[in-house]
């Protein structure tokens, strides 16, 4: 991303539009505006933010035109630029006023747009010009192969290699949010050995487990049939406390995802279309793919039903919650065997 690059090696531009699914990256954006571009003991006087679904954007303009105190520059963030999007707003923003400081930005500050949304409105007037007066970080979710490339890029900045395997295993156990992997990097190559290398064994002995993750490791040995390390798992989460309903609900939501993504696929879909429709990492569509291919279309919606059952069971039944999920276990096996 060649905007963060920019920022890390000391160079600024007078505007920025920051939008994007992953606010890991715009955060990182921010934060390298907020250490690097200002100096100073009155830095935190020079830095304003404004929502624009509360305020007109001339605020910020004005305040953008506004000398800094005793600096040389100051920070203006503008969050929720919906005007660049085919979005509503419910304030009146004066755009002609946003297009005439884009064609002339003051030199002493730097105006900042940060938004989640995940598309610009290509024919509008204003956003054409943000795009070529700006720098501009479309703060995607990576890829599968770009997520491990980001991962062996973090654990250089923190002087350490990652074996492949590692970054597997990382992903498995920490899932895909970038800001706790890079906190679980940062932790890790704290611990990494000899050449400072990062292994499969330091990730599984130190990385933090959670409950989506020890699920998924569930999910993955009930449709591979093994059956007893699925219930080895099940068991260690009830002995953490772990809710028989909350497990059910996260297991129901990996074998929905199976669902999806096998009903996606036999309409063509790609994988990075599949992701992006479902609103969730590649690397996980892959994987629900895989685990898709051990049922029929048929068994996926029964399973789905049997979740459902024991969902009702639950909350109704006097059945013990935990023995109602080791029978879906036990269910699902032999529904399996039929295919």
């Amino acid at each position: 991303m060649d905007v963060l690059k920019e920022l890390k090696s000391g160079r600024f531009r007078s505007v920025y539009l920051l939008y994007g699914p992953e606010q890991y990256f715009i955060e990182e954006a921010r934060q390298l505006l907020l250490n690097n571009a200002l100096n100073g003991d009155d830095t935190d006087l020079n830095v304003t933010s404004f929502d624009m679904t509360e305020v007109p954007v001339d605020a910020a303009i004005e305040e953008a035109e506004t000398l800094p105190f005793l600096g040389d520059r100051k920070l203006v963030f503008v969050q929720n630029p919906l005007f660049f999007t085919a979005e509503k707003s419910k304030i009146e923003h004066d755009i002609k006023k946003l297009e005439q400081y884009l064609h002339d930005p003051a030199p002493f500050t730097i105006l900042a747009f940060q938004g989640r949304f995940e598309k610009l409105d290509e024919r509008k007037k204003i956003t054409k010009l943000i795009k070529k007066q700006a720098g501009v970080l479309e703060a995607k979710r990576p890829a599968e192969r770009d997520l491990s490339g980001w991962i062996k890029s973090k654990a250089a900045e923190e002087g350490a290699v990652i074996e492949d395997s590692a970054i597997q295993q990382l992903l498995a156990i920490a899932g895909f949010h970038l800001s706790v992997l890079a906190m679980e990097i940062a932790k890790l190559a704290l611990h990494a050995g000899e050449g400072n290398e990062i292994t499969e064994e330091h990730v599984t002995t130190l990385t933090a487990r959670t409950l989506e993750s020890d699920i998924f490791r569930l999910v993955d040995r009930l449709v591979t049939g093994h059956l007893q390390e699925a219930l080895r798992i099940y068991y260690d989460l009830i002995r953490l406390n772990e809710e028989p309903l909350k497990i059910l609900a996260v297991v129901a939501g990996q074998f929905r995802l199976i669902y999806q993504v096998k009903e996606l696929t036999k309409k063509g879909y790609g994988q990075q279309q599949i992701a992006g429709q479902l609103k969730v990492h590649p690397f996980r569509v892959k994987i629900a793919g895989n685990q898709a291919r051990a049922f029929s279309e048929s068994q996926l919606a029964v399973v789905m039903q049997m979740l459902a059952e024991c969902d009702y069971e639950m909350k109704s039944s006097g059945m013990e919650k935990k023995m109602i999920i080791e029978l879906f276990f036990f269910r699902l096996q032999t529904l399996m065997k039929t295919k």
